[in-house]
């Protein structure tokens, strides 16, 4: 068996066209260029680790004071407001957006390409590129971190939604469309029915998502705790910092295990 493996390895090799050797001689070279220019070295390492341990020293302990503690749990009640309002209106929006993508579902034909074009877009442009466009045009605070999560939102669920109905069972499908149902009854009747595990999780994977992506939006004015965390560093307040990086991590945490156990129920 290993002769008839090692046989396999050496044909894959040997069959290897000209144009995909360069192309791998190319990729590699590419990726051993960025990692010594980029990459830090084992001095830079050294060099650094002072400076970390001065910062670790200036951050314990993490500040407990009542006072902060209540505005800080305010700021988390505002995370997750924005989280929530955003993930639950992208998600509402994605689900005609991501039938309008879908192949041999979508109701307007070719004109679906563009679609999901435009899901491609939304989905290309990082979050905190979002926010600083949504700062610049409705200001500070949480509304333009939930219209952010808006837009991450859509271009996650809207893919992912759109390849769940692409491969929804076409048997229901073609008979009603036999008996002359509309394209929108088949949605309600035959595709949503059976792909309403698969947008379920989804949906859950977008909430999680929405939750980590929302306690960074505030480090650009957009609103959470991640605005109380630029402050804390802007003003060199390291013991407010180390008590809000612990708060994050425990929101996230939280939510991981709550949406994994919302999967589980799902299943």
């Amino acid at each position: 068996m290993s002769d008839v493996n090692s046989r396999y390895e050496l044909s894959r090799w040997t069959g290897m066209s000209a144009l995909k050797f360069v192309l791998l001689v190319a990729v590699c070279a590419v990726i051993l260029a960025s990692i010594q220019q980029v990459a830090p070295s084992p001095k830079q390492l050294a060099s650094g680790a002072p400076g970390m341990v001065n910062l670790l020293d200036r951050m314990i302990p993490p500040n407990m004071d009542a006072a902060f503690l209540t505005r800080m749990a305010w700021r988390i009640f505002e995370t997750f407001q924005i989280a929530l309002a955003g993930a639950a209106i992208g998600i509402a929006i994605s689900l005609p957006i991501g039938w309008l993508a879908a192949k041999q579902v979508t109701p307007i034909g070719r004109f679906g390409y563009l679609v999901k074009v435009l899901v491609s877009l939304l989905r290309t442009i990082p979050d905190l590129i979002w926010a600083l466009l949504f700062v610049a045009t409705v200001g500070l605070g949480a509304v333009a971190g939930t219209m952010t999560i808006v837009m991450d939102t859509v271009g996650f669920c809207g893919r992912f939604f759109a390849e769940a109905m692409e491969d929804a069972d076409k048997q229901p499908q073609e008979a009603l469309s036999a008996v002359g149902a509309s394209r929108v009854s088949i949605l309600f009747a035959a595709i949503l029915p059976d792909t309403a595990p698969s947008l379920i999780n989804t949906s859950l994977f977008a909430l999680e998502q929405a939750v980590r992506s929302s306690v960074v939006l505030g480090l650009v004015g957009a609103g959470g705790i991640g605005q109380e965390l630029k402050a804390a560093f802007d003003l060199f307040q390291y013991k407010n910092a180390a008590t809000i990086i612990l708060a994050i991590f425990a929101i996230v945490l939280l939510m991981e295990l709550l949406t994994e156990r919302l999967r589980t129920l799902v299943k």
